[in-house]
């Protein structure tokens, strides 16, 4: 008897590439002459990101900057997940984070999803913040995770394919 063939549906980000392109969106805010003398700046506190300026569209394009840093970087703006600007003060202030694993909401919309639309044999179940999905055949698996890349909600990763 031949056994189910599994996977893992997982919202992961590499951290180093994110600290990566927040130093270089750092040394281009400090580089850029549209940011000179306005206050902008960009930095951790704490698990959130904080993005500083004396505007609001000044803070808006400091966000733009580290956007396009994270695409660079191959990183999901899916992960991304940034507030509206708000004023602090003299300064205007943007926070954000990078959001990691598979929310209950997200995760029983992804098993609805494959219950509905994926082929008959495909199994799903919900294991913290990531899913398992199984199946008999794993031309059925493959037809899934094609689903799946379609799923716009989430920045969702595919591992332990057996």
């Amino acid at each position: 008897m031949a056994s189910d063939s599994t996977f893992d549906v997982v919202s992961k980000v590499d951290s180093q590439e994110v600290s990566n392109a927040m130093n270089q969106a750092q040394k281009e805010i400090v580089q850029r002459y549209d940011f000179k003398g306005i206050g902008a700046e960009i930095d951790f506190s704490g698990e959130k990101i904080l993005m500083k300026a004396n505007s609001e569209e000044r803070v808006k394009a400091v966000l733009d900057v580290f956007q396009s840093k994270l695409v660079r970087r191959n990183i999901s703006l899916k992960s991304l997940e940034a507030g509206e600007p708000y004023a602090s003060g003299k300064e205007y202030r943007i926070e954000a984070e990078i959001v990691e694993g598979i929310a209950q909401d997200v995760a029983k919309k992804i098993n609805k999803l494959i219950r509905d639309e994926a082929p008959k044999g495909v199994k799903s179940t919900i294991q913290g913040d990531e899913l398992r999905v199984s199946s008999k055949s794993r031309d059925d698996l493959q037809a899934t995770m094609t689903l799946l890349r379609g799923f716009d909600e989430a920045d969702l990763q595919f591992v332990n394919f057996r």
